[in-house]
């Protein structure tokens, strides 16, 4: 597969200089902001097409994961922080397995998510397809998806780390099904992020299900055990 370049924005985040300490004493639970080596970069609104794609995933991710009991799904405003990259973003949605649970706390996580998903805005295409991309493999993000929902783009980029530690792009939007490396068992169709031909979260999450397991959730769903 190729690489394909990033599109331009003209949108362009307010920039504030303090340290982290000063960060973390200025934001609250209500700031959508990210600590980059001394910058704090305040997001933009986001832009309908970019909450539904995150509410479809959020929720998609969240029955997966609770259901085989393989970690946390959290969304943003919430901190991953990276100190090997002097950083602490906030990724629209990040998955914490449950042998990494140790490093999560009520305010953050410290160090790197397994998966992280960012869903591209206006002010955002630089960060999420560059220097995101870059710092997440460097920092061991083992696997990430940038997601570009915007209208005339439909865009989506799978990338996992490889043996040598470097981002391998291993799908995209022009696959049928997309594997997840982090998450047993978990496939989705990269057609569904469209806003056109997405399903159901629930129609989805049982397309994903095996038929042993659909039947143990319609059996936890009637409390039947």
């Amino acid at each position: 597969m190729t690489t394909r370049q990033a599109s331009a924005t003209t949108a362009e985040p307010q920039r504030l200089r303090m340290s982290y300490a000063e960060y973390i004493a200025w934001a609250d639970e209500d700031v959508h902001a990210e600590w980059v080596d001394g910058e704090v970069i305040v997001q933009m609104p986001p832009y309908d097409v970019h909450q539904i794609v995150l509410n479809f995933l959020n929720h998609l991710l969240h029955l997966y994961v609770e259901f085989q009991e393989l970690g946390v799904v959290l969304i943003a405003p919430f901190e991953m922080r990276l100190l090997s990259e002097k950083s602490a973003r906030q990724p629209d949605i990040l998955v914490v397995t449950s042998e990494n649970l140790g490093r999560l706390s009520r305010e953050r996580l410290e160090g790197p998510a397994d998966l992280v998903v960012e869903i591209v805005s206006r002010d955002s295409v630089r960060r999420d397809r560059h220097d995101k991309l870059h710092e997440y493999r460097r920092a061991g993000v083992r696997e990430y998806w940038v997601v570009d929902p915007r209208p005339g783009r439909n865009r989506a980029d799978f990338y996992r780390l490889d043996a040598a530690g470097e981002y391998e792009l291993y799908a995209t939007d022009e696959d049928e099904r997309v594997t997840s490396a982090v998450l047993p068992g978990f496939w989705l169709r990269p057609a569904w992020l469209g806003l056109e031909s997405k399903p159901p979260v629930m129609t989805a999450f049982l397309e994903i299900l095996s038929p042993e397991q659909r039947e143990r959730f319609r059996r936890l769903v009637a409390g039947e055990g």
